[in-house]
């Protein structure tokens, strides 16, 4: 038998055997897969199953992907096979019901004329005019589309949720119902300074169009079955059979955004010219210390780091109001598919959110201030007359506060005993829905959008992503369970975090000893030019003795810094290089030298257990 494994014929033998085997487990084994990622990549989420599982008619996905355009993107290649392969998983667990079509839309062609009647968009790749197509549309079998023009590499953590949120689109394809409970006049009114009708809010032109909208009263006493999500903005003083009814809608299954305030500027109420400013604050105190947090009573939030510069009038120059906060990105959570990707959120007198402590839910910061931030009493804006007192005042706590925070988990009614003639209503819940924020004025016109009459159309032009965050808000809360579950996934690109310290090192080293010697560059210029000066023109290019030695010494310093800067630049790759030739080492060596003194230990052991 040894004989023949040693011979050549059973070495073809074994090729062929190799050969058989792999062939075999091709076909036999099409959907075995083994996701080795630390963050299960290739796996979908147990979110994406239950959606999957829900579907009841068939849906296509075509992916069209400019495969030969971008034969030289090796990075756009790279997550090419990444959305395809996710996509093919979604194929595969969908158990017949999602059929799969991948598209390589050549220039001039009968695919490349479907993508754009789709609605994809091609991305320019140079000025020769090829174009990289990079994108997904479904189709349902009503014919309604949905389509991702494209592919965000940036944002590729939550491709996931984008497929995802597609294929519950086309599968339930009515629009959401968002029911609205408003103190303040978002749908227009009247105001009583000016004794003039005020127009729509934009931010409510702009939820219409993708949403379809049910106003609700405020003495409401249960909330209609078919409102997705429920929408409240400065409640105050509701009466408890609304208190109650809400509480009701979110403890079976409701979505529900809340917009509180401790100081509303939004909020006139009725008042005439020249009388005292009631009460602007709105909460729902018995139902946030049900369900896990709180409003800080009667604070604003103040902050020195994010306070905007405000006008106080011609002429004057303007000042920072430390309430009035324009928040940047490292303030909002990026992995939350709700505040991801925006890029300034502005708010004016804000209150501050906080769990409650011992709460059973999980309380998630979603806007924060920075660390030179501080609570004001919020009486203190109703006389405020200069904001840059304000900025005097602020005494930073160095603790972070949340304007804005998502609520999950489980949660107990604020009733327990129900309510007088309705005893029987849910006591708790194993997993709510809440999105709360401390701010009202982030909605309103003025701190987000400019807004122009052109012929008659009310053309909005943006300039901070409040209306961004409210609407990515409720159309995350308006998915199902399954599908606010599936949100930020991990990165598939893994930075060389040790390469790229070296580099900002070296390169903290490199600005230092440049700066050096551009100041020394200046200063001996300027000595050269004090020299060279000469009442006589004929003798300005000529150098006197006290000028060549100054000049001989100046390319010698220079000689002796580019040197030095040389040697930075080097170190640099020296310092990777050696880390580049330690992991060549662990990984082509040290290794094998491992396995194979590993097997030699074990025929050694072996030969002494048989003799």
């Amino acid at each position: 038998m040894k004989r023949l494994l040693y011979s050549g014929a059973g070495l073809l033998l074994i090729a062929l055997a190799f050969l058989a085997f792999n062939m075999v487990s091709s076909l036999a084994f099409t959907d075995a897969r083994l996701d080795l990622t630390e963050q299960k990549l290739y796996t979908i989420s147990d979110g994406t199953r239950r959606i999957l599982d829900e579907l009841d008619e068939p849906i296509n996905l075509y992916f069209f992907y400019s495969d030969k355009t971008a034969k030289d993107l090796v990075t756009l290649r790279n997550y090419a096979k990444r959305v395809e392969e996710m996509l093919k998983a979604y194929e595969r667990a969908a158990d017949g019901k999602i059929k799969l079509h991948i598209v390589d839309p050549e220039p001039f062609s009968e695919d490349e004329d479907k993508a754009a009647e789709f609605g994809l968009q091609a991305v320019p790749l140079n000025q020769g005019g090829e174009q990289v197509y990079f994108g997904l549309a479904g189709t349902n079998s009503l014919d309604g589309v949905q389509i991702i023009p494209f592919f965000p590499m940036d944002q590729e953590e939550f491709l996931e949720y984008e497929i995802s949120r597609l294929v519950q689109s086309l599968a339930k394809p009515d629009r959401p119902v968002v029911g609205v409970l408003s103190g303040l006049q978002m749908n227009g009114g009247f105001d009583m300074m000016s004794r003039q009708p005020t127009p729509p809010w934009m931010l409510m032109e702009e939820v219409r169009q993708l949403f379809k909208i049910e106003s609700l009263k405020n003495d409401i006493d249960q909330i209609p079955e078919d409102v997705s999500v429920l929408w409240l903005v400065h409640p105050k003083q509701l009466p408890q059979q609304t208190l109650y009814a809400i509480d009701q809608f979110v403890l079976r299954g409701g979505k529900l955004l809340v917009f509180v305030d401790p100081y509303s500027e939004a909020d006139n109420g009725m008042e005439m010219p020249g009388e005292m400013a009631g009460d602007k604050s709105s909460d729902l105190e018995p139902l946030f210390k049900a369900w896990g947090l709180r409003l800080m009573p009667g604070k604003v939030l103040g902050d020195g780091s994010y306070a905007m510069a405000v006008s106080m009038g011609q002429g004057q120059r303007p000042v920072r109001h430390a309430a009035w906060l324009s928040l940047p990105q490292k303030a909002l959570d990026q992995n939350d598919v709700s505040t991801s990707g925006l890029e300034t959120v502005t708010v004016a007198t804000a209150g501050i959110l906080e769990p409650v402590e011992g709460a059973q839910t999980h309380f998630t910061p979603l806007i924060q201030s920075s660390e030179y931030a501080m609570p004001f009493d919020a009486q203190r804006f109703a006389m405020l007359s200069n904001p840059e007192e304000l900025i005097r005042e602020l005494e930073p706590t160095g603790e972070r506060y949340a304007i804005a925070a998502r609520i999950s988990g489980p949660a107990k009614s604020a009733f327990p005993d129900g309510i007088e003639g309705r005893k029987d209503g849910l006591k708790e819940a194993a997993n709510i829905n809440v999105i709360a924020v401390a701010d009202t004025d982030l909605l309103t016109d003025r701190m987000w959008v400019q807004v122009q009459d052109f012929f008659g159309q009310r053309i909005p032009q943006p300039w901070a992503d409040n209306a961004g965050f409210a609407i990515n808000a409720l159309d995350n809360l308006a998915g199902s369970d399954a599908l606010i579950s599936v949100r930020s996934r991990g990165r598939f690109t893994r930075p060389f975090t040790v390469v790229e310290a070296l580099q900002r090192d070296a390169e903290v080293k490199f600005r230092e000893k440049e700066q050096v010697l551009q100041q020394r560059l200046a200063d001996t210029e300027q000595k050269l030019a004090a020299l060279q000066r000469s009442d006589d023109p004929a003798k300005v290019l000529e150098l006197t003795p006290e000028q060549q030695a100054t000049l001989q010494q100046f390319l010698q310093e220079k000689v002796r810094i580019r040197k030095e800067l040389r040697e930075v630049r080097y170190q640099l790759n020296a310092d990777i290089e050696k880390l580049g030739r330690t992991l060549k080492f662990v990984n082509i060596a040290l290794v094998p030298l491992v396995l194979t003194l590993a097997v030699l230990a074990l025929w050694v052991w072996r030969r002494r257990r048989q003799a």
